[in-house]
Formats: structure tokens, C-alpha cells, sequence
């Protein structure tokens, strides 16, 4: 079962499309990841994110891709690397993870609704 939350908690989250510029290994990370560089357009610009989705994609196949992420979480720590945003997906039956973004090309910097 979930847990309730009001449209107000939900309107604090804010959920943003940005477009992949760049993708590097992460060595460093406990579980296999990389490091995104994602364009998220005027007002929130370039922000960094650690993806654990090396499973399913390849760097080069995620390079321009659009990808939704929470742009209002504070940074975070992982390892030597500071994460800004937290890109969102989902698992399948193996534990692995498949982005969520649109289905069509839209705006970069576009909010969810």
C-alpha cells in the first residue's frame, strides 16, 4: 500500500525534462553508474547526475536523449562526485533501471504536470 500525499506535496516536487549532453564511465561508484551532464534549458541550466542504468544503456545511446529528473532535491554525495539532480526511472524484473522520459520531443525545461 502507498502513503497519501496531497496535491501540495506533490506540487513541491519538481520534475523537469532535460536533455543528456555528455556520458562518462563511474569507476568509482559501488554499483555500476555513470556520470550525466543534462541540459535542463534557461533558469536551471546544466546539472549533473549519477545514473545507475548501465544495464540497459549504452553511453552513446543515451547522449541526446531526453530524460526526466528532480531538479530540487539538494546535491548529494556519491563518492568523489557531486550529483545535482536525480534523474528518474523505473526497474523492471531484474533490478534494472529504465529511464522514464516523453514519449515525443518536448521542451527542455519543461515542468510535469
Amino acid at each position: 500500500m502507498t502513503k497519501e500525499i496531497t496535491i501540495e506535496d506533490f506540487l513541491k516536487v519538481d520534475i523537469r525534462v532535460g536533455r543528456v549532453l555528455e556520458v562518462s564511465e563511474f569507476p568509482e561508484a559501488r554499483k555500476p553508474a555513470y556520470k550525466l551532464k543534462i541540459d535542463f534549458g534557461d533558469g536551471i541550466g546544466i546539472r549533473k547526475s549519477s545514473a545507475q542504468i548501465t544495464k540497459l544503456y549504452e553511453p552513446g545511446e543515451l547522449v541526446g536523449r531526453q530524460v526526466m529528473a528532480v531538479v530540487n532535491f539538494p546535491p548529494r554525495q556519491i563518492g568523489p562526485f557531486m550529483s545535482e539532480v536525480l534523474v528518474l526511472g523505473f526497474s523492471d524484473a531484474d533490478g534494472n533501471i529504465s529511464l522514464a522520459a516523453p514519449d515525443h520531443d518536448v521542451p527542455i525545461g519543461g515542468r510535469l504536470h
